[in-house]
């Protein structure tokens, strides 16, 4: 197929599983013909988001004005009407057609319908061949979406529906199809992916399909998994996490607060004695294991003290990175109805997380110094450790996964040299 003078492109807008979303979204437009096409996959997480999505639309038509600019994401899901009065938008896709080859095909005819957003609720498929990064080293593949909590900060279950699960044999084939094409390291991804199976009947789990993984795919070089819900977090997975030198030595974990009573009024299912036990035996089952963190800053009814809580959880479960979220009230939930932090406390709480974070982060890299450590080159002379830390190497260095000695550290990243 001849490229398109002008291919579609894509404004992506939120977390990591809209971004590999975006890439297959990108892929499926060219594949139907619609050049010129702008993309808009929205985030609904918080009202700024939304908004920010809105404004960027409004510029992306002053500056291509016979652009055909298509809406899609969790926003356009829990808020079409909103994106349909905008005279900028040619046609808004909700997330149940957003990923099949049939609704990019159907936008390429006068007839298609400017609005098309079906019940999310309703929806009991995921779709099992969306992966982002074909023919990359690293290679994104959704495995789980959805979602069956109602935390009281969140509106993406009404975003992205109930949680549902690709079956096990259909993710070994995309995995196995993605080693063919050069891959060298996939990462699970879902809104929940700790929920994965619940939904198959079959007894599967995340650590079942880990282990189906690995061992039906021995060139599978490396296995990561995006954020997890630790409380979820099954037996198989956490001897996955012992046992299997090919499953990364890196979580992400959504623990959202440090103090009880905040995560109460979120709607959380853990404590904080649960999030210290989890990161206490995972450390155990595999020493220099690392994790990051989700933290919200200036929760509704969040105190010094419990703010307090939340900063010392940092230092407590041994977090080398904090993704740190000042509260936004989101129209539609419980948490938007609760008394207010003062922004300015918010302001400041998140700047003394961010701030912990970068400190940790720094002690972290200083650990590395004068270590030898394998990395996998993301592209040529930048590459990530099994702990998923930064490694700016020297030209000269080859293979996809290589040998570096750690000689220093700057702005967020190890500096590596030839071992």
């Amino acid at each position: 197929m001849t490229a398109a003078a002008n291919p579609p492109r894509v404004l992506n807008f939120g977390c990591r599983l809209n971004a590999f979303e975006s890439e297959a979204m990108r892929e499926l437009a060219g594949e139907a013909g619609l050049d010129d096409a702008i993309i808009v996959n929205t985030c609904a997480v918080t009202g700024e988001a939304v908004r920010q999505a809105a404004q960027a639309i409004r510029r992306a038509r002053r500056e291509n004005p016979d652009a055909r600019i298509v809406v899609t994401g969790c926003a356009a899901q829990t808020e079409p009407a909103r994106f349909a009065d905008m005279p900028e938008v040619d046609h808004v896709i909700g997330n149940g057609g957003k990923l099949t080859p049939e609704t990019f095909a159907a936008l390429g005819h006068s007839g298609a319908a400017r609005v098309q957003v079906a019940d999310i609720a309703a929806t009991r498929q995921t779709s099992g061949h969306v992966s982002g990064g074909f023919g990359q080293p690293r290679a994104f593949v959704q495995v789980q979406n959805g979602c069956d909590h109602r935390c009281t900060f969140c509106i993406i279950p009404f975003g992205r529906g109930p949680s549902r699960s690709v079956p096990a044999d259909g993710v070994v084939a995309q995995v196995r199809r993605l080693i063919e094409a050069g891959t060298v390291e996939v990462v699970l991804s879902g809104v929940d992916l700790t929920a994965y199976g619940a939904d198959l009947l079959d007894g599967a789990t995340l650590g079942t399909l880990v282990r189906k993984l690995l061992k039906a795919l021995p060139d599978l070089r490396r296995l990561r998994l995006s954020s997890i819900d630790q409380v979820e977090a099954d037996p198989e997975l956490m001897r996955a996490i012992a046992e299997e030198e090919r499953l990364m030595p890196h979580l992400h974990l959504s623990l959202q607060a440090g103090d009880d009573l905040i995560l109460k009024r979120m709607k959380r299912r853990h404590t904080r004695a649960d999030a210290l036990a989890f990161c206490e035996t995972a450390r155990k089952l595999r020493p220099g294991i690392a994790f990051g963190a989700d933290l919200i800053a200036g929760f509704p009814t969040e105190t010094a003290e419990m703010f307090a809580r939340s900063l010392a959880l940092a230092e407590d479960c041994g977090l080398t990175t904090l993704h740190v979220f000042p509260f936004s009230p989101r129209p539609g939930t419980p948490a938007a109805r609760m008394p207010q932090v003062v922004p300015a406390a918010i302001k400041e709480r998140a700047a003394k997380l961010r701030a912990e974070g970068q400190r940790r982060r720094d002690l972290a890299l200083a650990a590395e110094v004068g270590r030898t450590v394998e990395i996998m080159f993301e592209q040529p002379r930048l590459g990530r450790t099994p702990q998923y830390i930064e490694v700016q190497t020297p030209p000269g260095i080859t293979g996809a996964i290589a040998h570096v000695r750690i000689t220093g550290y700057a702005n967020g990243r190890l500096i590596g040299a030839a071992a």
